[in-house]
């Protein structure tokens, strides 16, 4: 018998349960702040489910769950999806690695895929990358703390208004970032024209596996058309291959066909793609 708990916090314990959890799960999902956390429990976690309650900017909440390997195609999985689906509402679903199981649960229960993310990679070889052509009037530097948040924050707004995660990006949250230990300013690019006024962004990031990222590339709308999303890539590309990481990951919407076809000719390939679930 399976016993389904919410919880507005963890304890000590359920939160060593949890993570030993999804540790088992290859999708690599980490403990979420916040929100709603469901447990189902047959003699420890077999099952969790978070609910960010706080949702995204279109107004849904957003959850996502893991079976235990050992207790999958037990209907665990199932009782987590329909308990989270009564209780939060709209609600998008997260399938990590677009799992076929994550598929027929959905389906069954009357979810619709309503969003694809791609997750695409490259290993940095020999060869080095071109240098950046930016417009004319436009030159990068570098993020200054306690300087630049809120003009970040102003581009990313216009560039991302239409991202349900993204376009939500606050001073706030650029500060939290900031004393995360992988935060380095040397790597998060800035381009700037004549008056100093930012027009677009590179932000990189370095994972503790030694994997790079295109983190967040951010063009002005009225900068965009003259080649400065490339550039800022170029840019961050040529500072993550110079820290001598062995590869470097990005993840972009499906649907964002210009920007794939930009990172397919600069060599990165798709590893896999997650997908979210609506109904």
């Amino acid at each position: 018998m399976t016993e389904l708990v919410w919880r507005p916090t963890l304890s000590e314990l359920e939160t060593a349960q949890v993570r030993e959890l999804l540790a088992s799960d290859e999708a690599g999902i980490d403990l979420p702040a916040g929100g709603e956390h469901l447990l189902a429990v047959r003699d420890g976690v077999v099952g969790y489910a978070h609910v960010d309650t706080a949702g995204d900017q279109l107004g849904n909440q957003v959850a996502e769950l893991v079976v235990h390997p050992d207790h999958r195609r037990q209907g665990v999985g199932e009782q987590l999806l329909t308990a989270v689906a009564e209780r939060a509402r709209p609600l998008r679903i997260w399938s990590h690695r677009d799992h076929p199981g994550a598929a027929r649960l959905a389906g069954k229960l009357g979810f619709q895929r309503v969003r694809e993310l791609h997750r695409m990679g490259m290993d940095f070889g020999a060869e080095e990358f071109a240098e950046p052509v930016l417009p004319d009037g436009v030159r990068l530097r570098a993020f200054v703390t306690g300087q630049d948040e809120q003009a970040v924050v102003a581009v990313n707004a216009r560039a991302f208004s239409w991202h349900p995660e993204q376009g939500g990006l606050t001073v706030d949250d650029v500060r939290a970032t900031e004393r995360e230990d992988w935060f380095d300013p040397a790597g998060f690019f800035l381009a700037v024209d004549a008056q100093d006024e930012v027009v677009g962004f590179h932000w990189t990031k370095v994972h503790p596996d030694s994997t790079g990222e295109v983190y967040v590339v951010g063009v002005d709308p009225a900068a965009q058309g003259g080649g400065l999303g490339k550039a800022l890539t170029l840019a961050g590309l040529r500072h993550l291959r110079g820290l001598g990481l062995p590869r470097v990951i990005l993840y972009v919407e499906s649907d964002n066909t210009v920007a794939i076809a930009v990172y397919r000719k600069l060599g990165f390939g798709l590893l896999d793609a997650g997908v979210q679930y609506a109904r």
